[in-house]
């Protein structure tokens, strides 16, 4: 789920086909899944097969039943892992109560290229996300207010919803062509609430042409939309977790736990660029890339930019230094600089951030360790100015504590080519 809000033409062709069985004759027979689909959506994923990974570095913690864990040592397949193109197909849905401002391809073009694009960066090219999107909108057969649309969504009304969305377009799409599926509403219609736009799990997959609908995702952003909201979402398709807190009044500061740092904190922040951890998680960096620190005692790591592609010389060289310091936690440093997807930072240096796989989305996996506790940074720009000079500057030190002791990150100093000489001690 996407955090709440503050107080060019789309490339490839459409792989829709047009025709299919009469939309009575659909809502008929998906009228039968209404009971099955009630008891099947929810918020939260469960658990599915995994695939034994190589032996993983002993800094790599494990998997644990947490929504969306950060464990690396297997993925889980019930989610679809990036490391490869995928094609995503993108429809719109409209509703008899209103008549929509935009065009399908107006919106489609609000989301892309520019969410592949940054996948394509954040990535370092290893990923492809290929937009498929419908040409014209589909008339949803309920007005827009009966399904109770909301960021805490009923479950009956929102099986309704995924019921209905997924009659009315059977017969227009292919399922089984594709990765990732988008159902997008009309953002005029007056039963569309913006804070609603969500990923919608099934605790059994839905079988539909042939295929296994495992999740999807629900599109209620108003127009134009918020920056990187698409790239948010698109993120738990993949088994990313939220990182923001949410207040229990739901009005209180939702960044506290790692401010603008990585888009799954907050769409609105100065350095999306997804965590090294999550790159790692994700396969886009490989086990060369990080060091892991082991036994107590002092060691020193040269670490290139997280923002920059391991390519020529570096394309071995080390984005993380990783401290593992339990069963489910981890002490990580990286560098953050201003290119790439936070070619906006408000600041740069070592950026350090604790990491526990038995923590579920939007728990607080991934913790920010703020180098500058008594100050802050870029108040009219960052969402969280407290964590926005978090990052370690040359010559300074960030003590942790950890259940075992201590560990002491040091900025040692910046080469001209970018790369940062760290010193970690562990006592």
């Amino acid at each position: 789920m996407r955090r709440a809000r503050p107080v060019p033409p789309v490339p490839g062709p459409p792989r829709i086909p047009a025709g299919g069985p009469p939309r009575h004759r659909r809502l008929r027979r998906w009228a039968a899944l209404l009971t099955a689909l009630a008891a099947l959506v929810g918020t939260t994923s469960f658990a599915g097969p995994v695939t034994a990974a190589d032996i993983p570095p002993p800094c790599a913690l494990r998997r644990t039943d947490a929504h969306h864990s950060l464990g690396l040592d297997t993925w889980n397949d019930a989610y679809v892992r990036p490391e490869r193109a995928l094609d995503a197909v993108m429809l719109f849905l409209a509703f008899p109560d209103s008549e929509p401002l935009t065009t399908p391809a107006q919106l489609a073009a609000d989301h892309f290229p520019a969410t592949g694009e940054f996948f394509e960066r954040a990535s370092y090219g290893r990923f492809e996300l290929r937009v498929h999107p419908a040409r014209r909108w589909t008339e949803m057969p309920a007005p827009s207010r009966s399904y109770g649309i909301a960021r805490d969504w009923d479950a009956e009304d929102r099986a309704a919803y995924v019921r209905d969305a997924l009659a009315v377009t059977d017969g227009q799409v292919d399922f089984a062509r594709y990765d990732v599926v988008y159902f997008v509403a009309d953002p005029d219609a007056p039963g569309v609430d913006s804070d609603a736009t969500k990923v919608v799990n099934f605790r059994e997959p839905v079988r539909v042409d042939g295929t296994d609908l495992r999740r999807i995702v629900t599109v209620f952003e108003r127009y134009p939309a918020d920056r990187n909201v698409l790239a948010h979402e698109t993120g738990h398709v993949f088994d990313l977790p939220d990182l923001y807190h949410r207040p229990e009044d739901g009005k209180g500061d939702w960044d506290t736990h790692v401010g603008d740092w990585d888009l799954m904190g907050s769409q609105f922040g100065l350095a999306p660029e997804p965590f090294g951890w999550h790159k790692w998680k994700l396969g886009w960096l490989e086990p060369e890339h990080v060091d892991c620190v082991g036994a107590p005692g002092t060691s020193r790591h040269t670490l290139h930019p997280l923002g920059r592609a391991p390519a020529g010389d570096h394309a071995a060289a080390a984005r993380l230094a990783v401290v593992r310091t339990g069963a489910r936690e981890a002490v990580v440093a990286e560098v953050r600089e201003p290119v790439g997807n936070d070619a906006g930072l408000c600041t740069s240096g070592v950026l350090v951030y604790r990491v526990r796989s038995d923590t579920a989305s939007a728990g607080g996996p991934v913790e920010v360790l703020d180098a500058h506790p008594a100050t802050a940074a870029c108040p009219d720009t960052s969402v969280h100015p407290p964590l926005a000079d978090a990052p370690l500057g040359a010559g300074e030190s960030l003590a942790v504590r950890t259940g075992g002791g201590t560990v002491r990150v040091t900025a040692v100093g910046r080469a001209p080519d970018g790369a940062w000489t760290v010193r970690i001690t562990r006592s």
